[in-house]
């Protein structure tokens, strides 16, 4: 297939850019018309996007070692020498430290804290209120991962860092800085720093207490760290931990909201003495339909063959997670919703489905996000019925995740116990 974006091939992304109000539709556009690989031909913007199968394999697993995580881009001024963008021994060693908290086996232990946190947050909904599950989710997340991670209560402090966060998740997303990196961004300094600085504090508590802890900040303490790389692992885990499940959350409501037959009948199995198999399967295909991290972005430092052409070393290159999700050759009716894809044990084709990526780099709370979403949908289904009030609306946002816009507006009821 012709690698080349012609005039007309551009005009037609231009036009799917309005209609869609979001990169994706020009994306899947070029992708749609040129294959599996492209070049994306804007004025100081030209990086290669791959996406299927075989090219996940490669940059995920056979030939990831060609690839840099580490870029020229705010993630990098943001994160500073994060376990997310840092590469080689560097990276091999923080990530060691900071996978024992998330591992599986200690799953089981964060249930009651997750149910709790909830009900915190669902604590302040009224009946008949009108809620926005984009939002709310969030808080459910950020008091999640904060507890997991740093042992950190954050319920009386989210008034203090909830604009910091917002904004450091709008200064990594996608922007004009893609195009001129130098061009000047007002209004970030301040929260930012007042970010930095809520961190500074947890850990300087921490290193003043005698308390002992077995959750990841104790293991970068323990391991020598100073604080200012302590910092960067955890305004990483920060923002992508709770990012990732707030877009996730969001996400399963929108779907659901969508489609009223299947949200009745995960809330007669959450509802259930029996495991909800549903709940499962709509979590999976949420993740396929909207992958929270939709992208992966590298640099090329050595020459990558594809069988569509070349990604010369020194070039940007996206590898597309959503347009893999959505690729018609692998999936059927690859655009709809259908959890029941997943249903009696189906397997997929290998790295056709990777919403946390793979190989040996895959996400370090891949378990911990799934049991997450799967505690916290079936908390809020089995004790509010929710009624949706915009689900013709919702569009994706192509931000530092993939989210649904502008919010997730939901009728609340609580139910009355024992009904």
């Amino acid at each position: 297939m012709n690698s080349k974006i012609t005039p007309e091939l551009g005009r037609a992304a231009m036009r799917a850019l309005f209609e869609t109000r979001s990169p994706l539709g020009p994306l899947k556009v070029m992708a749609q018309h040129v294959g599996r690989f492209f070049q994306i031909p804007l004025p100081g913007f030209r990086p290669y996007v791959v996406f299927g199968p075989e090219a996940a394999r490669k940059v995920l697993v056979t030939e990831r070692d060609k690839l840099l995580w580490r870029n020229t881009d705010p993630v990098t001024d943001l994160l500073g020498r994060g376990v997310l963008i840092t590469d080689g021994e560097e990276h091999d060693r923080y990530r060691e430290l900071m996978e024992p908290p998330l591992h599986p086996s200690n799953l089981s232990g964060y249930t009651q804290m997750m149910i709790g946190q909830t009900d915190r947050v669902t604590s302040q909904w009224k009946n008949g209120d009108t809620v926005d599950m984009l939002v709310e989710s969030r808080k459910i997340a950020l008091l999640i991962i904060m507890q997991t991670l740093f042992s950190k209560d954050v319920w009386k402090d989210l008034p203090r860092i909830w604009n910091p966060i917002l904004k450091a998740i709008d200064f990594i997303s996608p922007g004009a800085w893609i195009i001129w990196r130098n061009i000047p961004r007002f209004g970030f300094r301040k929260p930012l720093r007042e970010l930095d600085d809520y961190l500074f504090e947890i850990i300087d508590e921490r290193r003043k207490t005698k308390e002992t802890h077995q959750d990841l900040l104790q293991h970068l303490i323990d391991a020598g760290l100073t604080d200012k790389v302590i910092r960067d692992q955890m305004l990483t885990m920060m923002i992508a931990g709770h990012d990732t499940s707030t877009a996730l959350l969001a996400w399963i409501f929108a779907l659901l909201g969508q489609h009223p037959e299947t949200h009745a009948h995960v809330v007669s199995e959450v509802n259930s003495k029996d495991r909800s198999p549903l709940l499962d399967h709509v979590i999976k295909e949420s993740l396929r339909l909207y992958p929270p991290i939709h992208i992966g972005n590298r640099r090329v430092a050595e020459n990558m063959e594809f069988a569509e052409g070349t990604v010369p070393a020194g070039e940007r290159m996206f590898y597309s997670i959503y347009l893999t999700h959505r690729d018609p050759s692998v999936w059927e009716n690859a655009d709809d919703f259908c959890p029941e894809r997943f249903a009696h044990g189906r397997k997929t084709p290998p790295m056709s489905y990777i919403p946390f990526g793979g190989g040996p780099r895959a996400c370090i709370g891949a378990a911990f996000g799934q049991a997450e979403a799967r505690i916290v949908m079936a908390r809020l289904l089995q004790t509010f019925s929710f009624e949706p009030m915009n689900a013709d609306k919702i569009h994706a946002h192509m931000g530092a995740t993939l989210e649904p816009r502008p919010g997730v507006m939901m009728k609340v009821l609580r139910i009355p116990p024992n009904f």
